[in-house]
Order: C-alpha cells, then structure tokens, then sequence
C-alpha cells in the first residue's frame, strides 16, 4: 500500500515540522478514515489521543523515535521501521497494530513506557525480527497474550482474562537473574524454596499487575530446560517473593510441546507480588494422595537426605525399584519406609552400599490393588 499522508486536524494551536522531527504543540485529531505516516521523529507535547483511521511509522533505512510530555494514542497503527522504532514516552493503540518491519524498543528502566494494547487491540505480524522488545502493556477483557522478546527472539508471554481488566504489563529478559542489568537487586537461584530443586539461569519475564491470573511462558532450544528437567511434568512456573525473598512455585496446570519448544501454564498467582518469573522444577510430585519428593541430596544437612514419599505409611504392602539411566536396579524394597539415602543396593550394582553419582534415575512403586506408579528422581550432593 502507497504510504500517503492524510491528516484531518480538528483544533492545531502549533505544529513545528523540522527536518528531523514532527512536534506538536497543541491538538491533533485523525478522523474516521484518516492517515498519516511518520517518516520522521514524533515529539508529541500536545494533546494526540482522540484518534482514527491509520497511523504509520516509517523508515527503510534507520530508525524512527516518539518522545515528549504526553502519550499519543492511535486507531489503527503499523510499525516498518528498518532499525526499529524507539519508544521514549508511552503509546496507546486502541484498534490494531501490525508489525512489518522492525521491533519497538522501549526502556527496560522505565517500565510505564510500553506499547499499549487498549480495548483488547489485536496485534499481526510479530516474529522473531518483530515484537516488543522491552515493556508492553494490556487493558481489556479478553485473555491476552504479549508480542515480547529480546535479543531477536520472541518469547510470548500470556495471561488471563481477568489479569487485563485494571491494565498488566510484561517483558522479556534474555540473561541470567543472579546478574540483571535493568534491576537494583538480584535473583539468586540457588535460593528457593523447599518444594524446588533447581531454578532457571538463563532468562525471566517481569509480568505487573494487581490481579489474579494463570500465566503462560514459553520456551525454545536456548532455554536449556534439559538442565532443569527430563520430563515436563516436573517443570514448574516460579516467582520471585518479594516477602520471602526466594524463588516460589506458582505451579504447573499444564504443559505442551516438548524439551526443545513448549509452553507451561502456572496455577492462580498474582503478578505483583512476584519481582520476576521464569522456569523450575520441583521436587516433588502430587500424585493422588501421595506426594513423591523427586530429588535426594544425601549429603547430611537435613533437607531430602533420603527419597520421602509423604503418605507411604498408608501403604505397608508397597515395592519399591529404582534403576540408573542403563536400567539397571540399584535399590528395591518392599514395604519402602522413606529410607533410601541414595546408596546402591541392587543385585547388579558394582559398588554395594556406596552413594550413587548425581544424575537422574527411575523409580517404579508397587502398591496393592494400584496401578503402579512410576517418574525420574534426581540425586544432588
């Protein structure tokens, strides 16, 4: 489409065009099947927000910036801006928005600068050369999924309906959270809670909002989650409490995709009164009325020394196997009483009554009249 300007000015105290800049001074109005397109900076110090019809940003050659006082809100709006647009000042968009060339950069410092996505205004064209990098934000009603990412990588994060209906906002941080760049504290993600056993080091999202709310991240080959887990039902959605002051589970609903390229969903959680969020995984698995703790680090401190299987009293006539990664029993007990410390005791094993190595293994339980029970463990030192 010919990228035509068409401005419908309904009140204009002062404008100044410049050679770099588009400044405005007073009130601009795009009415109904208005257009206008930015070839150059947009300083908006006036009042820009009773707007329809399109807005375009372009520039097939550098980049484009929106500064000033006020935030200008646009109907419909398209980004083809070959060294991305720069946000210094909050936009709104309350229609449709459509990346064609270029990302929206917006200050990691500030997170009320953002795109925002108004009246549940739908968005098109994101990719991993297109998307938000930095801070967008959603009012409406409709569940809402955030065109974020970062260092030329989307990575969606969504939310629930009830989340959008006072205004949330996200971004996406490709780094390690024990060193953040945009925050005044760190993360350490060997501290967290008891129920955990390892916290991601690669990458976080920062999700804000004053409502309950189901969040969805994703991940891809960068995520490294094959150091987090074998199985993604052990992959958990975590936070960081800003009471406690460590990383928390918020869970683990539902899972897709697999090791490589997924999504999680977490339980009910509400976003502000996490600093952060990203992967872990937990030591313990729900299943029915027991609750199987997956890892063992018998090394003495008190904490998982031996493999606890909370509930297992209830259940005298159980048998438990366990087999390393070559499937090769190294523990089998019948009426299991929550002993094993990690220690080799099958018929096939090498070395009989010496801890095994860390790494992951394989446990079968045997109940009663139950079909039996079976998942990966993990041993730590």
């Amino acid at each position: 489409m010919d990228r035509i300007i068409f401005i419908f000015i309904c009140f204009l105290s002062q404008i100044t065009i410049a050679q770099q800049a588009f400044h405005n001074f007073g009130d601009i109005q795009i009415h109904n099947q208005g257009q206008i397109g930015f070839h150059t900076d947009l300083i908006n110090d006036g009042t820009f927000d009773q707007n329809v019809g399109l807005t375009g940003f372009y520039n097939s050659i550098g980049n484009l910036t929106v500064s000033g006082k006020n935030r200008p809100i646009f109907y419909d709006m398209e980004i083809d801006v070959a060294e991305d647009l720069f946000l210094e000042i909050a936009v709104g968009v309350t229609n449709f928005q459509e990346f064609i060339n270029g990302r929206v950069q917006t200050p990691r410092n500030r997170n009320k600068v953002s795109l925002d996505y108004i009246n549940d205004s739908p968005y098109l064209g994101e990719n991993d050369d297109r998307y938000v990098d930095g801070y967008s934000s959603i009012t409406g009603v409709l569940d809402f999924t955030f065109p974020i990412g970062d260092d030329f990588r989307l990575r969606p994060m969504r939310i629930d309906t009830q989340a959008a209906t006072n205004t949330a906002r996200g971004a996406y941080f490709f780094e390690n959270p024990n060193f953040p760049n945009f925050f005044s504290s760190s993360f350490d993600t060997t501290n967290f809670s008891n129920v955990l056993f390892g916290v991601s080091s690669f990458e976080f999202w920062d999700l804000d909002g004053d409502t309950e709310t189901r969040v969805t991240l994703t991940w891809d080959d960068n995520s490294n989650i094959p150091t987090l887990v074998d199985d993604l039902k052990n992959l958990r959605v975590v936070g960081w409490d800003k009471s406690l002051k460590q990383w928390v589970s918020l869970g683990n609903s539902s899972t897709s995709g697999d090791l490589n390229n997924g999504e999680i969903t977490s339980e009910l959680m509400l976003p502000d009164n996490y600093t952060v969020i990203t992967f872990g995984t937990s030591d313990i698995l729900l299943d029915g009325d027991l609750q199987i703790f997956t890892a063992v680090s018998p090394n003495g401190d008190g904490n998982n020394d031996t493999f606890i299987i909370q509930g297992i009293a209830q259940y005298p006539n159980n048998e438990l196997s366990i087999f390393n990664r070559w499937g090769v029993e190294v523990y089998n007990k019948k009426g299991y009483d929550n002993s094993w410390a990690g220690v080799s005791e099958g018929r096939a094993t090498i070395a009989r009554n010496e801890t095994l190595p860390v790494g992951t293994y394989y446990y079968v339980l045997k109940i009663e009249g139950q079909k039996d029970r079976a998942g990966y463990l993990y041993i730590n030192k």
